[in-house]
């Protein structure tokens, strides 16, 4: 063993596909690593007495653990040990912000040597464990007469039905789409998610004893009253999708679109199932503007790329240090032609005679820090310019909306929209309607699929106990 393999090794996350090639390509960019590689980057790890990367992963991942199982090469081991915590690992492995979380945390950062590539080797166990013949050990689950309906096969979902279907509970999956997953399938372009990852997924948890039905909306097609006879409880992990508008003049003219829908409507078009009647939306030779710093902005930056826009301008109304998305998905728009432009807010957005759009912006400076520590954007009076485009797309976030039935069903709600239902008390992330759980970006707003993941697993421990199954 190498304890200076760190210093003999250079970091490496899987080779990049170059900008001037992947610009045309709806696949992952970053090529898987293969045994050797992975083997290599994982005996780059100190093995820290005290993992800074266990404690900065949301779902306290035993991080040191399985790098060691992977330089041991015992594959199926290091498979097993990380769905001990993650029910998503090869999904976390591509989405996660590790830059930010536990590659963000990692000791070799302090020396100049740059992280473990963490992300890349968690993905590649599952991928590689998998086609090697590796399926969940589900030989000691002892199964009990309980069944629980889960609402929504988003990450919070999937993470609620991985740990009830281990413990011998039979969960039935409701979710409005087509397939699994949620915005993992459905908002998240294939140059990070290629959805064949997802779909596989759900060919594992269908293995184990997951139901899915899909194509089915919650008090339209079923009744939540129904699923509150058929069920010993009820999961919801129903996410944040609604759109957060920017209160300025022109948002609903033509050629302004709301992300979510446009990245949906892209993903649909790859995978065929675009509904009857649904145009589909190109960017081609367009001249585009994306209003947001998030991830869901750098999504549609890097979409309209693909789609072949003429430009693509990138405003947002801080500067690139306060901005909330990864780094390195602002790094990879940059690299694939994306323009930024920081410090502009926008104001107003006029049509013009041809039916192109004017959207006003203002220039911003940085003033005193709002409730979350960052600091809030105030505009430059006399700074206003126009920028001539012909699509607008607003990322400004989303927020939660509480369904029609909560009312009736007793279901609380925050003055933001999120379902209360808080960790600390008995039954873990218990709704007012103490047969009703919630979890994921419906309790806590807007976050990320590993927050999700975790809180769909805490939620699934309340359900046991709940349930007297523990």
């Amino acid at each position: 063993m190498d304890v200076f393999q760190f210093m003999n090794v250079a970091r490496n996350p899987g080779e990049k596909v170059p900008a001037n090639e992947r610009i045309y390509l709806f696949k992952e960019i970053y090529q898987p690593l293969v045994a050797g590689e992975a083997a290599e980057q994982a005996g780059r790890c100190l093995s820290c007495g005290n993992p800074y990367c266990e404690w900065e992963c949301p779902v306290h991942n035993y991080i040191p653990n399985w790098l060691e199982l992977v330089q041991q090469g015992k594959l199926f081991e290091a498979a097993e040990l990380s769905h001990k915590t993650n029910s998503l690992p090869e999904i976390c492995g591509r989405v996660c912000p590790q830059d930010r979380l536990c590659e963000g945390a990692c000791t070799l950062n302090q020396g100049g040597f740059g992280a473990v590539s963490i992300g890349s080797v968690e993905k590649y166990i599952t991928d590689t464990a998998y086609e090697q013949g590796w399926r969940p050990d589900m030989s000691k689950v002892v199964w009990t007469d309980k069944k629980v309906a889960i609402i929504g096969a988003g990450p919070a979902g999937l993470g609620c039905a991985d740990v009830l279907v281990r413990n011998g509970i039979k969960p039935v999956v409701f979710d409005r789409y087509e397939e699994i997953g949620g915005l993992l399938t459905f908002g998240i372009p294939e140059f990070k998610l290629e959805k064949e990852i997802v779909a596989r997924r759900r060919e594992i948890m269908e293995g184990m004893g997951v139901e899915f039905r899909l194509n089915t909306e919650i008090g339209t097609d079923i009744t939540i009253d129904q699923l509150l006879s058929d069920y010993d409880a009820v999961f919801m992990g129903m996410g944040a999708y609604k759109y957060m508008k920017g209160g300025f003049e022109g948002e609903d003219l033509p050629g302004v679109m709301e992300a979510l829908p446009f990245l949906i409507n892209n993903v649909r078009q790859k995978m065929q199932t675009l509904p009857a009647g649904e145009a589909p939306q190109s960017m081609q030779g367009k001249r585009v503007v994306v209003l947001g710093g998030g991830d869901t902005a750098m999504d549609c930056n890097r979409t309209s790329i693909r789609q072949g826009a003429k430009s693509v301008i990138c405003a947002y109304r801080r500067d690139e240090a306060n901005m909330p998305g990864s780094k390195r998905e602002v790094a990879n728009a940059k690299e694939e032609g994306v323009q930024f432009w920081w410090n502009r807010q926008p104001i107003n957005i006029k049509q013009n005679a041809d039916g192109s759009l004017a959207l006003t912006l203002v220039t911003t400076r940085l003033g005193e820090p709002d409730e979350k520590g960052r600091r809030r954007a105030e505009n430059v009076p006399g700074s206003e310019e126009i920028i001539e485009c012909d699509h607008v797309i607003i990322a400004f976030g989303f927020q939660v909306e509480a369904a029609s039935w909560f009312d009736a069903q007793g279901i609380n709600s925050d003055e933001w929209g999120r379902t209360v239902a808080p960790f600390k008390q008995t039954f873990k992330h218990q709704t007012s309607n103490p047969k009703i759980f919630a979890g994921g970006d419906q309790v806590r707003g807007a976050d990320l699929v590993v927050r999700a993941v975790y809180e769909g697993r805490q939620a699934a421990e309340g359900i046991l106990e709940y349930v007297g199954v523990w």
